[in-house]
């Protein structure tokens, strides 16, 4: 009798502590720049080289269009 005393008592009070509201949200932030890692040189190096890349994919085109009309 007295363990059914005591787990009703602990059930009421362990429905008593939850709440019905739902935690309140975080606010949104806007996100954060990315700052500064150790990688940014080199990234700013892949780029350069991939922006060369595409000059000299347009001048090998160039010169391919240029021996196609020359009837080479």
């Amino acid at each position: 009798m007295r363990i059914a005393f005591l787990l009703i008592i602990a059930s009421s009070a362990l429905g008593a502590c939850s709440s019905d509201k739902p935690p309140p949200q975080a606010q949104t932030q806007a996100p954060q720049p990315p700052g500064k890692t150790v990688f940014d040189t080199q990234l700013k190096a892949l780029d350069k080289a991939k922006a060369v890349q595409g000059v000299v994919d347009k001048q090998n085109r160039d010169a391919d269009k240029k021996l196609e009309d020359a009837g080479g």
